[in-house]
């Protein structure tokens, strides 16, 4: 592998080389930022909003629209002289998700998290300054918390971004920190002084926790796992009401099951190019490393928890590969 495969693989993309430095392509990378506009399906914009949006200057945008609706990426509504998501986008993005069939193991192990705990669970993957829920699941009784499959998160305001940007590589974190300040210096006025014990903490613990930086009625409880699969960190996540949750349990209560939920996802992508796409998948066993790299089986919650009780670095910060 090439220094320059070394370097991406640390993170993905070092945040250094989005800024236009390097060999990328400013146009690529502005095409998906118009891209990225397209919250959900249904969404229409403008090319000002759109302009808005990405900080470019309408002119850019419209030359940039118009090559992605002549590619099928987006398509022109007239009457509302709007666009939206078009037929090649949502084709490319339905194809790639078919092959991510662990997400209904995935899915599944939110949902046994929230049977227990009255709150939002998530997985989420990186996208640049934001995170984006892949899989969630939702007590009943959950109030206040509306994320969904699809919705995209602040890094700077919530415990998943905190925890994702701690698992970085301290150079990589850095570079990321020094990107979106040029775009989001708000965000980073909140995750900057706190990254340092963000680090301390994950390195002693393997989880972070966040209380009331996206909404005060809001704590929140995150851990990052290393995926093979996308080279970078992804995250397991909570938000619970901050009337019924406070720090203290969070630590207490919350932490443990979410270290045991990381321990299986983590387990689950490590498996992923194996017998987890069989398709007798879900009637097997899934093994999953514990702490202590030993291979017990999903079921045996018993010693998952017991070792997830147990203060220590997160697996997956302290991975192979150069991985911290």
């Amino acid at each position: 592998m090439g220094r320059r495969s070394e370097r991406l693989s640390k993170q993905g993309m070092l945040a250094s080389d989005l800024a236009g430095e390097g060999d990328v392509i400013q146009v690529v990378s502005r095409a998906f930022d118009v891209l990225r506009c397209f919250e959900s399906h249904e969404a229409r914009l403008g090319n000002l909003e759109i302009a808005n949006r990405c900080g470019l200057p309408r002119s850019t945008v419209s030359r940039l629209t118009h090559t992605l609706t002549r590619m099928g990426q987006l398509v022109y509504l007239p009457r509302d002289q709007k666009y939206r998501i078009g037929p090649s986008a949502v084709a490319m993005s339905t194809s790639m998700m078919r092959g991510l069939q662990l997400r209904n193991l995935i899915r599944q192990r939110l949902e046994d998290v929230a049977e227990q705990l009255p709150g939002t669970v998530g997985f989420v993957i990186p996208d640049r300054f934001h995170l984006v829920y892949l899989e969630h699941a939702r007590a009943a009784n959950a109030l206040g918390l509306h994320e969904g499959t699809g919705t995209r998160i602040a890094m700077a305001s919530t415990a998943a971004g905190h925890a994702y940007t701690a698992a970085l590589d301290a150079d990589v974190g850095d570079a990321l920190l020094t990107e979106m300040a040029r775009e989001m210096p708000d965000g980073v006025k909140l995750l900057r002084p706190r990254i340092e014990d963000n680090r301390r903490f994950l390195r002693e613990h393997g989880y972070v926790v966040v209380c009331g930086l996206w909404s005060p009625h809001i704590n929140g409880l995150a851990v990052p796992v290393w995926s093979p699969q996308y080279q970078t960190f992804v995250v397991v996540t909570i938000g619970l009401l901050a009337a019924m949750y406070d720090e203290a349990r969070l630590h207490k209560e919350v932490a443990p099951r979410l270290l045991q939920l990381g321990a299986t996802v983590g387990g689950l992508l490590e498996g992923a190019d194996g017998n987890i796409f069989g398709s007798r998948t879900e009637s097997k066993p899934v093994p999953v490393r514990a702490h202590n790299n030993k291979i017990i089986k999903a079921e045996d919650t018993n010693e998952l928890e017991a070792g997830a009780r147990r203060p220590r670095a997160a697996r997956s910060v302290r991975a192979r590969d150069g991985r911290r």
